[in-house]
This record gives structure tokens, C-alpha cells and sequence, in this order.
């Protein structure tokens, strides 16, 4: 499986520019208004549950098994690093919850397809920037055990594609290429849903952990 082929999978509007032979001029940026929460703002578990997690990235509501595979191992590495669960398992285990996790590829601008061909056409000097937008939802089910319900919380998150002499959002971050521009918005993406799910009233409960905090523990 060729990464360019993988990526290509991972944006709705902006294949549209690849399929127009618009790639070499096209600049891809991450949407600035969802930075990424670091783990000390999450509210850790005093217990942290163990989970089995189960993702899948979607294509305007589709399944995209490719875009799932190249991307479940970054899924999961931001999970075990959130410090919310005591260990992530990739199929069931004796006394672990469930976790859910989506993301679904939806185009954000109408007609990306023709504004790229006009820009072609133009050479670059008319310009234009499409959007892909990423709608995500994380589902927690704790063991059965628990006898809680479960905990359901969503975010969304934006790819703009400036094509030609197009201008992106000025809060826009500016990214080498699509690999830079998926990992960065799928890592934001993700610490805005988990640090969501840790601040749930019914999530279990636990303290806060910071920097001051874990400092003033080993005083």
C-alpha cells in the first residue's frame, strides 16, 4: 500500500485537485481553532479503567478500510499516552470497557471539483481553498460490572487545500503536505475528544493531575 495512495483516501476535496493535476500547486493547512489539550489538563481516573478500542475513519459516512488501517496505530498510541486507561486492547479483555472511536471525512465546500478545474484553467492566477471537514464521535462503555452507562461526546475539526493563489483562514497552521496535515489534526482532533471524555460526569472519577501537582507529590 503506497502512503501517497493512503493519503489520497484521506481527503474528500482535496482529491478532487490530485485528480485535476492541481497536487504540485496546492498548500495544505490545519484549521487554528482546535489546538491540542495536553494530557496534564485531563482529569485522570484514580483507578483507570482497562479498554478495548475500536476505530474506524469513514468517508462521507462510508467505512475507509485503507484510511482506518494507516491510521488505527496513531489512534491508539494517543489513547494509551492520555493516562484515562490502564491498558488498550485491540479485542476483548476480562473486565475492560469498550471505546469507540470515528472519524468521518466530509467535504466542507460545494463544488470543490469544479473551483479546482477553474483554477487549472487559469494557471494559478485565480486561486481558491477547500475545505475538508472531520467529524468525529468517542463512545466509552465501561465493563458490565460497572453498571454504568455509557459516555458519548463529539468534535470536529477542518483541512483547508489553497489551490493556486487561494488563502487559507489566517489562523490557519501551514503544513509540509498531507502526512504532516492528518497526523496534526488527527493528534488535536483526538485530545479534544479524550480530554472531553475525562471531564464526563460519568466517566470515573478522579483528580485532576498537573504539573504543579505531580510536583508538589514528590516534595
Amino acid at each position: 500500500m503506497k502512503l501517497k495512495q493512503v493519503l489520497k483516501s484521506l481527503f474528500v476535496v482535496a482529491a478532487s485537485a490530485a485528480t485535476l493535476g492541481l497536487s504540485g500547486c496546492a498548500a495544505m493547512y490545519v484549521d487554528g481553532n482546535q489546538p491540542e489539550t495536553k494530557t496534564s489538563e485531563f482529569r485522570k481516573p484514580a483507578q483507570p479503567p482497562a479498554v478495548q478500542l475500536a476505530f474506524e475513519f469513514q468517508t462521507k459516512g462510508a467505512p475507509n478500510a485503507r484510511a482506518t488501517d494507516f491510521l488505527k496505530a496513531k489512534v491508539k498510541s494517543q489513547v494509551q499516552e492520555s493516562g484515562l486507561f490502564s491498558g488498550v486492547s485491540d479485542g476483548p479483555a476480562a473486565n475492560s470497557g469498550l471505546l469507540t472511536i470515528t472519524v468521518n471525512n466530509v467535504p466542507l465546500t460545494n463544488d470543490a471539483a469544479s473551483k479546482g478545474f477553474v483554477t487549472g484553467l487559469t494557471f494559478g492566477l485565480a486561486g481558491t481553498t477547500v475545505a475538508d471537514g472531520y467529524d468525529a464521535t468517542l463512545s466509552y462503555t465501561p465493563p458490565a460490572a460497572a453498571g454504568s452507562a455509557a459516555t458519548r461526546v463529539q468534535a470536529k475539526h477542518i483541512i483547508h487545500t489553497s489551490i493556486g493563489n487561494g488563502s487559507p483562514p489566517a489562523s490557519a497552521i501551514k503544513t509540509s503536505g498531507a502526512d504532516e496535515a492528518v497526523t496534526l489534526m488527527l493528534r488535536q482532533l483526538l485530545s479534544k475528544l479524550l480530554v472531553d471524555l475525562s471531564k464526563d460526569p460519568g466517566f470515573p472519577a478522579g483528580q485532576r493531575i498537573t504539573n504543579a501537582g505531580q510536583a508538589a507529590k514528590q516534595l
